[in-house]
């Protein structure tokens, strides 16, 4: 003969799962801005000083969204400013400035200047930290859904 089996408090996690199926949109885009706003300031704060454009050029841009639940901020250098950062040497040889900074370059001896590394430093330092971030801000605004 089988036995019957009750979980006490099933009815109000089914009531909170469901609550949860509704997520709003606003409490992602909120814990997403958080987390990119830890590169975005260190790759501000770490980029090279030779030329004040550099730092002015980097931005924080949200993609746009394609997905309900999903939100995504881009690290980037601002396209507006291309003109200042589109290099042109003597022979014609066009080079993008925040690139040559980022990755390294040739000089015209033939010898190779190492980049400084600011965006991918900005990443790959504050990951955890990223992360952290993230799960913070979207716990809270869950636990305010989940409370009512």
């Amino acid at each position: 003969m089988a036995k019957k089996a009750t979980i006490e408090g099933m009815a109000e996690l089914e009531a909170m799962m469901k609550r949860l199926d509704k997520l709003p949109q606003r409490v992602v885009t909120k814990a997403a801005k958080a987390g990119a706003n830890i590169p975005y300031k260190a790759a501000k704060a770490d980029a090279p000083e030779d030329t004040g454009a550099l730092k002015a050029g980097i931005i924080l841009k949200p993609e746009r969204r394609t997905k309900l639940g999903k939100k995504v901020y881009d690290v980037l250098m601002n396209p507006v400013m291309n003109e200042q950062f589109v290099k042109i040497t003597k022979d014609g040889t066009r080079y993008y400035y925040p690139a040559s900074q980022e990755y390294g370059f040739m000089t015209v001896n033939g010898e190779y200047v190492p980049g400084y590394n600011y965006f991918r430093n900005a990443m790959t330092r504050n990951a955890w930290a990223i992360e952290e971030k993230v799960i913070e801000v979207a716990s809270k605004d869950v636990t305010k859904i989940l409370r009512g």
